[in-house]
């Protein structure tokens, strides 16, 4: 017979025209669904896509994380070295942060952002978590002016669907409260030497770090990015509200709600004092459930 019974081409003819109207007028497409308070997948505007974290994901690593925000994925790797500390800080290791955007997690969107939105990325994640006081450099000294760790954390942009920052900044915590410092101790040269399991045994060597440690994460920071388009106020965007409307904005909380930094890189709309405070407020709401989000992950790996 081969005949296609009238609704069913009819939805398809309008799906075909529903597709062709967000491509052919995007801005329109979404005013539509601002109107109706919706993001056009669906959720309210205020509410952030689907979040999850699974620590542990790169083996080779000594702490790492996957993060997901909707289909938005980051892996973080921090990767630990002894270095000899600077002389202005012989107490103090350091922390090194690189984000990156290979080309596979390229949006269709807009081919070649990723490349000038890394080192923006890079910095601010550099700055937040500097800004936030998250790590004491003092707990990645080893020997004073001798010995210290040198933290490398690595972010990877396997996927790039919007808030690229509120995904690379909630891997990196994840990676860093999975980390565990390696145990070293100092032989008779005076070199540091990493701790196999059979040289507990011998302890001609004198032990600095006895044991694998966690680091102690002071005030984890959390953020959530929202566009401000006329007065609406969506949070949580993907790649595609991101480029149809541009004015970002990014509010970053410490766990406790203290403010630690609002960026707004560009974009039209002016952001009134009643705009920020509902992006804080929003914000708030969302360091609750990244909390509990890295919470329940920290209990399930305690548990294995």
């Amino acid at each position: 017979m081969g005949m296609i019974p009238n609704a069913a081409s009819d939805d398809l003819s309008s799906e075909m025209e529903v597709d062709a109207f967000r491509r052919l007028f995007p801005l329109r497409f979404f005013e539509r669904h601002l109107a109706e308070s919706i993001h056009p997948d669906g959720r309210t505007l205020r509410k952030a896509r689907e979040t999850s974290v699974f620590f542990g994901a790169v083996a080779s690593a000594n702490g790492s994380a996957l993060a997901k925000i909707g289909s938005t994925t980051m892996l973080a790797a921090v990767k630990m070295e002894v270095m000899t500390p600077s002389l202005e800080s012989p107490d103090e290791g350091c922390l090194a942060i690189d984000f990156h955007m290979p080309p596979i997690c390229s949006p269709i969107v807009r081919p070649g952002r990723p490349a000038e939105a890394a080192p923006v990325v890079s910095k601010q994640l550099s700055d937040t978590i500097a800004s936030s006081g998250l790590i004491n450099l003092k707990e990645l000294s080893l020997v004073s002016g001798k010995a210290a760790w040198m933290a490398y954390l690595d972010v990877y942009c396997l996927d790039a669907d919007g808030a690229l920052f509120d995904a690379a900044l909630l891997s990196a915590v994840a990676a860093l409260s999975h980390l565990q410092i390696p145990a070293v101790a100092m032989n008779d040269d005076g070199k540091i030497v990493l701790m196999s399991e059979e040289d507990g045994q011998r302890q001609a060597q004198k032990q600095v770090n006895k044991e694998k440690r966690k680091l102690t994460l002071k005030s984890i920071p959390f953020s959530l990015t929202c566009i401000l388009h006329k007065n609406y106020i969506l949070a949580d965007p993907t790649a595609e509200e991101e480029s149809i409307m541009e004015t970002l904005m990014t509010v970053v909380l410490d766990s406790s709600g203290q403010l630690i930094s609002l960026y707004k890189p560009g974009g039209p709309v002016l952001a009134h004092t009643s705009a920020i405070q509902d992006c804080v407020a929003l914000t708030r709401q969302r360091v609750k459930e990244l909390k509990s989000i890295l919470d329940e992950q920290s209990s399930v790996m305690e548990v294995e």
